[in-house]
């Protein structure tokens, strides 16, 4: 036990200044691969994500992509869900899914000894390539989803960032959110569809990282992803209209204004990241330090939390500003944010605030990789994004070459105020 902990603390020791060695290629069955060998833990854990998210749905069907998700492992081949469940629980596996706006797919975290990893892959295998989708499970489900977007739909803070993202992605996919009419509208042959078109070989990103070898990793990738559907054509999707600046007030009884100030921004492959990122933590991301935070917070006691943050996406994903405050003061708190935002775009940070948020994300990135399930997602955003191999060995340099003059202009780019957006929910 002694050797491991050593072994451990000696990897993670390394990773502050080099993140792990990837290697990369492309399946027989077409899938990109990205894998991490380590030894520390007899432990394999791994992702296959597709070009499958929420955009490449029908628009009068939105919604049809998160429910795709959720029922691959909902039933599979000759298995029901509780047989998938109980097989997990039998070889100490655990199997979840996701879906964004770009992307959807399942992970695995499994012992690598041989029986129970193979037992493991073939569940995994079998899910992703021959889900059966249920029309009993199907109905629970829609029944679930529309229940909870009522709820939802109550709610200020989900009617804010609904009519946000609306509002700054006007008549385009990333702006789309389920409705209780567009998940009424969906049934099992939509499913199916879905899957038959998206979940193909050459839309996956296979990440993988554990006690396995390189011939081992190969294998795997390619028997997860040989039985996938042909799939359709690639879908181009639509460009960012870029919105015109507006307020949007909504009537709501709540005592607090639910605030977003924002617009598209920034596609995860631009060059501007860095300058963005560091830009932001001095702005709204470096939580008490940040100006905003001292602004509205510290000095005016206008809202317990305010934030800004950049979510890079296949293209312009946003950028926001979010608080909650008095309906009473939320136009004062508005004034306030606003004056915070201009004088950043024109001043940029100080040196020393420059400095101090490079060394929290430099100093920081040995934290973000202490993990095998960390270094996955790392993984499965290097390859779904196309970023190169050495993004987390290149991370530290290129947040230190960053300079004032390369925040200032990066959001000069980036965060136009002829396109800022505002919406408040409870607005007097």
């Amino acid at each position: 036990m002694r050797k491991i902990l050593i072994t451990v603390f000696a990897l993670f020791a390394t990773a502050a200044h080099a993140g792990p060695k990837i290697e990369h290629w492309v399946a027989p069955s077409g899938a990109r691969v990205y894998f991490v060998e380590t030894r520390v833990l007899p432990i394999l854990d791994l992702s296959v994500d597709f070009a499958a998210g929420t955009v490449f749905g029908p628009a009068d069907k939105t919604g049809v992509a998160g429910l795709t998700r959720a029922l691959l492992d909902a039933g599979a081949g000759n298995l029901d869900e509780e047989r998938i469940s109980a097989k997990l629980v039998d070889i100490g596996a655990r199997m979840s899914g996701s879906a964004d706006a770009d992307r959807a797919g399942m992970s695995l975290r499994t012992l690598s000894s041989k029986p129970e990893r193979d037992a493991a892959l073939e569940l995994l295998r079998a899910v992703l390539s021959a889900p059966t989708f249920p029309e009993s499970v199907l109905t629970r489900e829609k029944a679930r989803t529309i229940a909870s977007i009522r709820e939802a739909d109550t709610r200020p803070d989900s009617i804010a960032a609904k009519r946000f993202a609306a509002a700054i992605y006007p008549n385009h996919a990333y702006g789309a959110s389920a409705t209780v009419e567009s998940v009424e509208r969906i049934g099992r042959d939509d499913l199916v569809a879905f899957h038959r078109d998206n979940y193909a070989a050459r839309r996956a990103v296979v990440s993988i990282i554990g006690d396995v070898s390189r011939a081992e990793a190969e294998a795997i990738a390619q028997r997860l992803t040989e039985a996938l559907p042909a799939g359709k054509p690639d879908v181009v999707i639509p460009p960012i209209a870029k919105p015109v600046r507006a307020a949007v007030k909504i009537a709501h009884p709540a005592s607090q204004s639910h605030i977003h100030i924002g617009a598209p921004a920034i596609a995860r492959t631009d060059p501007d990241y860095y300058a963005l990122l560091l830009g932001n933590y001095v702005l709204g991301g470096g939580g008490f330090v940040s100006r905003l935070m001292q602004e509205v917070r510290e000095k005016r006691g206008y809202a317990y939390s305010v934030y800004s943050y950049f979510a890079p996406r296949k293209l312009e994903g946003p950028f926001e500003i979010g608080l909650q405050t008095k309906r009473e003061q939320a136009g004062e708190a508005i004034k306030v944010v606003e004056d915070v935002l201009a004088k950043f775009l024109v001043e940029g940070p100080t040196a020393k605030e420059l400095a101090a948020a490079k060394k929290n994300l430099v100093d920081g990135l040995a934290l973000r990789i202490d993990s095998n399930a960390k270094i996955l997602g790392y993984l499965s955003a290097i390859g779904f994004y196309g970023l190169p191999l050495t993004y987390l060995d290149d991370f530290p340099a290129k947040i230190n070459a960053v300079t004032t003059a390369n925040v200032k202009a990066a959001f000069a780019r980036h965060v136009k105020q002829e396109n800022l957006v505002t919406v408040i929910v409870a607005a007097d």
